[in-house]
């Protein structure tokens, strides 16, 4: 017997139109073969994955005889019932730096330094605070077709995974969105039930901090400041004035319309 061969038949494509629940089948003749194996995998390794903007919903082979197979392959709309979650928590950042000195007090025959804004400072060091920083915290929930959930897709979710957005990504600016990851379960054939994670931060621009001003920082950047000893002649004390800032890259930025979600 000659070796197994598929070819769509000539009658392929049958459409149904719908506003809700289009369709389209692809009929295939699968000949030479008596094995349901060689049939079904003749089948799998031919038929596409999407047709147009459908995608594959199933498909099936009819045993007709003679070594010959029929093979029909359904491709329907993606249902997808996303679901949308978020919460404005915020974070904590420390802090050794205040927004600005609302008010300085001393005792009685003594002048109280200025420390040009640094908070908590002792002899050797700026102890600063923890404070809560806006930190918008949001989910989404999709529902993603079997066969677009590949190895190498899951390996793009990997190593997305701890990025911020090179680009604008929904509504936020770049450098604001940090992508905490995902996670995903399926059953049998159903579609992927992907959770993303992320968390965004606000970019900051005409940031002052002292006498240090024009400081701008994406959202996920780091500031940071450094301090040296002074001394505050009025006071007649040591002081650690802020002479510089420092906005340092921390997460590596990444192409999120690869997650597939929209951006």
């Amino acid at each position: 017997m000659p070796a197994p061969v598929i070819i769509e038949r000539f009658d392929s494509k049958e459409i149904s139109e719908s506003k809700d629940n289009p369709s389209v089948d692809l009929i295939y003749m699968i000949m030479n073969t008596e094995d349901y194996a060689t049939a079904k995998g003749l089948m799998a390794s031919t038929i596409p994955a999407k047709f147009g903007d459908l995608f594959l919903d199933d498909y099936h082979i009819v045993h007709q005889g003679n070594g010959v197979w029929e093979g029909t392959a359904r491709y329907v709309k993606w249902k997808s019932e996303s679901q949308y979650s978020f919460d404005t928590g915020g974070g904590t950042q420390h802090v050794t730096q205040s927004i600005a000195n609302v008010g300085k007090y001393s005792a009685s025959g003594f002048t109280a330094p200025d420390f040009f804004g640094a908070i908590g400072v002792t002899d050797d060091r700026v102890e600063g605070t923890d404070v809560t920083v806006p930190v918008f915290n949001f989910t989404e929930t999709h529902y993603i077709p079997n066969l677009l959930v590949t190895g190498a897709y899951k390996l793009l979710l990997f190593n997305l995974t701890g990025k911020v957005n090179g680009a604008t990504f929904k509504g936020f600016a770049k450098g604001e969105v940090l992508f905490l990851g995902a996670s995903g379960s399926k059953r049998g054939l159903d579609d992927w039930e992907i959770t993303f994670r992320f968390a965004a931060s606000p970019n900051v621009a005409g940031l002052s901090l002292g006498s240090i001003t024009g400081i701008a920082k994406e959202g996920w950047q780091y500031l940071w400041v450094r301090f040296i000893d002074d001394e505050d002649t009025t006071a007649k004390a040591l002081i650690k004035r802020p002479v510089s800032a420092y906005v340092e890259q921390v997460y590596s930025y990444g192409d999120f319309s690869g997650l597939g979600i929209g951006v």
